[in-house]
């Protein structure tokens, strides 16, 4: 697979300042994210058809195997995988990536809510009876063997074209419920994290427990690094994520708007897809150029440091 050329160039657009001074920036009308176990049922409906309108909208960037703006999204996340796991990088850009999603559900779809997100620790353990799998107000429960397509909820039918890895190939959504990687999600694994003083240790601490019981736990697409935005529970998982981030950095705001560090690639096989120039050395910084392809315009990942500092402007509730 290779980039077209008219997505490589716009790799330089939106660029932005440097953030520097710690300083929460004005932000008004906040979009609120709410838990999927707090929505209505009408909430969650209307949330469930805009995701399906994503995966019905024609895609508009000419990326090889994409159909929809669902698949773009997926295909972003597949080409950048070695420099959004494992790395300084990983939090936000998967927060950037949240907002990408969000924002097209609004502008393509009408969608009107903020982005849901799955609190985990109330369903770690026994993540197959949560209401998130909820087969007429949820994504549909555990697959079924041999193949372990989904066969209820609204996603049933949905055959995605980007994966499994990186390949392009239909196939269903499916998913292997795993408790014993869902335990990992529970509320003491995520107060080992928030008990982190500095981002060089909160990061790993969130990827490697929380994260890893919403991938693991689900199971099947999820579980595959490249192409688990294949699973429309992904940016439930990942919107948690963020609030998890964001509730850790209200302990000290101003000194965690300012914190970032890591290196700048995972130990990742050769990959091939070109990506913005930036930090030139391995050293995650906040000047390090977040990209989408053009879906919505680049960022730095100072521009995503606060959630509701001008770039951003949600909050959770």
């Amino acid at each position: 697979m290779k980039l077209s050329l008219v997505v490589l160039s716009l790799v330089s657009i939106g660029l932005s300042a440097p953030f520097a001074k710690g300083k929460r920036a004005s932000c008004t009308s906040k979009t609120t994210r709410k838990s999927w176990h707090s929505l209505t049922r009408e909430e969650k409906l209307s949330y469930i058809e805009a995701e399906k309108c994503l995966m019905s909208k024609p895609a508009k960037l000419g990326l090889t195997g994409a159909r929809t703006l669902f698949d773009e999204l997926q295909l972003f996340h597949v080409y950048q995988t070695p420099e959004i796991h494992g790395v300084g990088a990983f939090l936000p850009y998967h927060r950037f990536f949240v907002h990408a999603h969000e924002h097209l559900l609004k502008t393509e779809c009408n969608y009107t809510g903020g982005q849901p997100y799955w609190n985990e620790a109330l369903d770690a353990g026994n993540f197959s009876t949560s209401i998130v799998l909820d087969p007429e107000t949820g994504f549909g429960g555990n697959g079924v063997a041999p193949s372990n397509c989904i066969q209820d909820g609204p996603f049933k039918d949905y055959v995605n074209a980007i994966g499994p890895g990186e390949a392009i190939s239909d196939h269903c959504i499916d998913r292997i419920v795993n408790e014993c990687m869902s335990v990992m999600g529970n509320s003491t694994f995520v107060n080992q994290c928030m008990q982190m003083q500095d981002y060089k240790t909160f990061w790993p601490c969130v990827e490697a427990a929380p994260h890893s019981a919403g991938h693991g736990g689900i199971g099947g697409q999820m579980m595959n690094v490249f192409s688990s935005p294949g699973d429309p529970l992904f940016y439930l998982h990942h919107a948690y994520l963020d609030k998890l981030w964001a509730d850790w950095q209200s302990q000290n705001l101003s000194a965690r708007l300012l914190d970032i560090s890591g290196t700048n690639r995972a130990p990742f096989p050769p990959f091939s897809f070109p990506l913005p120039g930036n930090d030139p050395g391995n050293v995650t910084t906040l000047s390090h150029v977040l990209t989408v392809y053009g879906a919505v315009p680049n960022v730095t990942i100072a521009d995503v440091m606060d959630i509701q500092g001008g770039t951003l402007c949600y909050e959770y509730v």
